[in-house]
């Protein structure tokens, strides 16, 4: 029982059969500690249980937890490879007790673990407790059997947690193993502590107390259990071991990296072949979790240790990109218990791939820079503080691995002189920016993000976390509190929340602090990366400084995923089914519908919008899984992948990647450029169906579509239609249709029938409102009627008619509608249209009807009016006119 893997499951399985639940770790990314950078112990996790926001359906835990130490105050980057014990990334075997056992179990279960599970002898052994903690000296003594000098009391703060300055806390008791007197270093509280003889292995926190204020600390009515134990220390411990380097887990990693450089790990080698693998175990851990390498906040954390490692990697000489080689040996090592590490293989993979070669460039480039700028130089000397910062403005080489590179050499920075040209630059951006045109009310963010830094993202795999208020605005001015009822906006340090961009709609929800709740209304992003949230205080009161839960509207935005989804499928079928002319114009993806605007020449016919929503929901029931990578921009758009109208990208960006190609299973349904949030297999899309597509502008098309429980109410309401209309007809709905159809075409007979029935009464009298007979004006025969029930179009088919029935003559029909409007026709037959012009004649008649003009032929003209009164009136117009020429 001494690989790594082996003891982490022992542990585990001993005390599940001691009645505790094995938890899975929680991420690296602390969902409910905003004041963490990442998850440093086993107990984050737990954090809300002990102080009683939380409840479980269990009182006994145990977790191997991930942990990194690398920013903030918990760092140990510099010191890893060098030492025998840091790591940037390490596992904390933990059992926990929430107001069950405590101090008597908590002593027997790890004495019993230690000395009988993994068989360390007793002798090696001895403890440390808190000073005033006569309950732990006693019950070692009882329990172990310790002699009394063996059990040291501790009187400072080493031996006394505190979850901060309030809170609860308690008396610790550490368990150290004694590597024998060849290694140097005395017992805890001895003057020579700090070697490395006595190594802590296990810690035990006792917590029994509540810190009220920094005076007045009272007892816990349910005190609880917290306890830490490196999985690396005691693995090295049962392997005989000093150096956690020395164990299985780490000989493989270092094993990969001296198969993949040709050096071996030793001598002044040693600690680059450390760093890497070490490193390696972080950065990728990391991104499993979410982070991903950038400019600020956790992903600047990431940065430093991934170049470290590939500096090293420098070091060893390898010359093309080492670490992402390393990961299938992780992988193998790690990957089964932790799967999210194998899930994430390829997105690891490519990110250390990417940022690799692109550091390289960097690394040659700044390393020559650095050595021309320091020739001459010897040890003590000072680089000054301007060159450093041109190094990193210019060229993207950071500070710490100028210092880094010239630690060795026993050059120093001017760190000093290097942030004053830091705050010079700063102080040039903003007069730049306030003088760019930006509407003055923007002017806030911009101060805002230089003094804040950019939002940490956590919504693209949690819906809930906890973020510190670190800036509140009312009225376009930031102020330190806002009052029940009060509008304003809230800047968190991290956030689930996401904000409006690439088309994708901001998220809705609530911020729930200690003093009152803020109901988020909108997310903007401003300033290039601050994400505010707009709403108002619900009750109580929002204040600057104090931690809240954000909560995003979950239904909402897993329909709002959905439809994001929707939008690249639906661009992958468009191009497929209309051509590779078919680009982005535009899109809107909210929870309730989808818009996609595309290039596209002319309208998308039935065939084809039939043909583009069964290719959709085709790649929606493979249910394959929505994968995101990071790469270079340029090397994204080279490999096919499809750049989203309106997106401004930078060096790197997020490559989503749904289902597989219809022609060529091989290849990738949809590969695009998004920063968006999507669903995590396209199965949860659920359905997908188009309602609408039509034209916006000139060589623009719009289709809008619904998914999921959306769509599914449509085709319902259409299916209801659908039964109701058969309903009517008196058949089934499939026979609806055939039977809709012979209605249609019987409605057009007897309409034509109608139409023609009315035309020959017309003509004959019966319709018209008088009855004139031929009449010879003398030099002409004039036959004219006025008539009612006859539509517009047939007036020119009955005066056609009759000028057959007069032979030679002018006929002139006026046709008065329900509404009491008129139009009027004229014809001349064409023996007579060189004396008489119908376009004339029509003018005359539509004057009299209150119209303007007409308009035709000389042999037919045509007018209206609004006055069908006037009819007769019309006529008689005519027939003067025609008896005067």
């Amino acid at each position: 029982m001494s690989g790594v893997n082996e003891i982490r499951s022992s542990f585990l399985d001993f005390f599940a059969r001691n009645g505790h639940e094995i938890v899975s770790s929680g991420p690296l990314v602390p969902r409910n500690d905003p004041t963490l950078m990442f998850t440093n112990a086993g107990m984050v996790q737990f954090k809300n249980v002990f102080t009683g926001l939380e409840t479980r359906p269990y009182d006994r835990a145990v977790t191997s937890q991930k942990c990194v130490r690398a920013g903030g105050k918990h760092n140990d980057l510099d010191n890893v490879g060098y030492t025998a014990r840091h790591h940037t990334f390490f596992e904390m075997l933990g059992n926990f007790s929430f107001g069950d056992y405590f101090k008597e179990r908590a002593i027997e279960l790890a004495w019993t673990l230690v000395t009988k599970e993994f068989g360390l002898p007793a002798h090696r052994l001895l403890v440390t407790v808190f000073a005033e903690d006569d309950d732990a000296f006693d019950l070692w003594k009882k329990i172990a059997g310790l002699p009394d000098e063996r059990i040291i009391r501790i009187a400072t703060s080493d031996n006394f947690w505190a979850m901060g300055e309030t809170g609860p806390c308690g008396p610790c008791s550490e368990i150290f193993f004694d590597h024998g007197e060849d290694i140097p270093g005395g017992p805890p509280g001895s003057p020579d502590e700090d070697g490395d003889r006595f190594i802590e292995i296990w810690n035990l926190v006792f917590m029994q107390f509540e810190q009220v204020t920094k005076d007045e600390r009272v007892s816990l009515p349910r005190p609880s259990i917290d306890t830490g134990m490196g999985l690396e220390r005691i693995a090295a411990v049962l392997q005989g071991v000093h150096n956690n380097y020395d164990i299985d887990l780490f000989r493989a990693l270092i094993g990969a990296s001296e198969d993949a450089t040709g050096v071996v790990a030793e001598g002044p080698h040693l600690a680059s072949h450390r760093v890497i693998a070490d490193h390696l175990r972080a950065t990728s851990f990391l991104i499993a979790d979410g982070v991903l390498p950038s400019n600020e906040g956790r992903g600047y954390v990431l940065r430093r240790i991934m170049r470290r490692a590939m500096r090293h990697a420098h070091l060893l000489g390898a010359r093309d990109p080492l670490l992402y080689r390393l990961v299938p040996t992780l992988v193998r090592e790690m990957g089964r218990a932790f799967p999210e590490l194998a899930r994430a293989e390829a997105l690891v993979t490519e990110t250390l791939k990417l940022e690799e070669s692109r550091f390289r460039r960097t690394l040659s480039r700044g390393l020559g820079l650095l050595e021309e700028a320091t020739a001459g130089m010897g040890e003590g000397a000072t680089l000054d503080g301007s060159t450093a910062f041109k190094l990193y403005d210019t060229y993207g080489f950071p500070l710490d691995l100028t210092e880094d590179a010239l630690r060795p050499r026993g050059i120093a920075v001017d760190t000093d002189a290097f942030k004053e040209a830091m705050a010079r630059q700063k102080a040039e951006a903003r007069a730049a920016w306030a003088g760019s045109g930006e509407a003055a009310t923007e002017t806030v963010w911009f101060g805002l993000r230089e003094d804040l830094g950019a939002t940490e993202f956590l919504g693209y795999d949690a819906m809930k976390a906890e973020g510190v208020v670190a800036a509140l605005i009312a009225d376009g001015a930031p102020v330190d509190a806002l009052e029940a009822g009060a509008e304003g906006a809230v800047i968190l340090n991290q956030t689930p929340f996401y904000a409006e961009s690439g088309g994708q709609v901001g998220d809705i929800g609530v911020l729930v602090g200690p003093g009152g709740r803020f109901k988020v209304t909108d997310v903007a992003k401003k300033a290039d990366g601050l994400h505010v949230h707009m709403g108002v205080v619900e009750e109580g009161r929002m204040e600057k400084g104090v931690a809240v839960e954000a909560v995003v509207d979950a239904e909402r935005r897993a329909a709002i995923r959905s439809n994001h989804s929707a939008t690249h499928l639906l661009h992958a079928a468009l191009r497929s089914i209309l051509g590779d002319h078919v680009t982005q114009k535009g899109s809107l993806v909210a929870p309730d519908r989808l818009r996609f605007d595309f290039a596209h020449p002319k309208p998308v016919n039935d065939d084809e919008a039939e043909a583009i929503e069964e290719m959709v929901n085709t790649v929606v029931l493979q249910n394959a899984p929505v994968a995101t990578r990071l790469m270079a921009v340029d090397e994204a758009i080279e490999s096919g992948a499809m750049a989203l109208f309106g997106e401004k990208y930078g060096d790197e960006v997020r490559v989503v990647t749904m289902g597989e190609g219809l022609k060529d299973p091989a290849k990738p349904y949809s590969v695009e450029l998004c920063g968006g949030t999507h669903v995590g297999r396209t199965g949860d899309i659920g359905l997908f169906t188009l309602v609408s597509e039509g034209a916006v502008a000139a060589g623009v098309r719009r289709i809008e579509a619904l998914t999921g429980a959306a769509a599914r109410r449509y085709l319902e309401g259409h299916d209801a239609a659908l039964q109701d209309i058969a309903a009517l007809l008196k058949v089934t709905p499939d026979q609806a249709l055939e039977r809709t159809k012979t209605l249609v075409e019987e409605r057009r007979r007897l309409e034509k029938d109608l139409a023609e029935a009315r035309k020959k009464l017309a003509l004959g009298g019966g319709g018209a409102s008088t009855d004139r007979p031929i009449r010879d004006l003398g030099k002409v025969k004039l036959l004219a009627r006025a008539v009612s029930g006859i539509s517009p179009k047939d007036l020119k088919g009955l005066v056609d008619d009759g000028k057959k029935s007069v032979g030679s003559g002018v006929v002139v029909v006026v046709g008065v509608t329900d509404e009491g409007k008129a139009g009027i026709v004229v014809g001349v037959t064409e023996d007579l249209a060189g004396a008489y012009n119908a376009v004339d004649l029509v003018r005359i008649g539509s004057q009299e009807l209150g119209g303007k003009g007409g308009g035709g032929r000389p042999d037919m003209a045509q007018a209206g009016g609004p006055d069908g009164s006037r009819a007769e009136k019309a006529i008689e117009a005519i027939e003067a006119a025609l008896s005067a020429a």
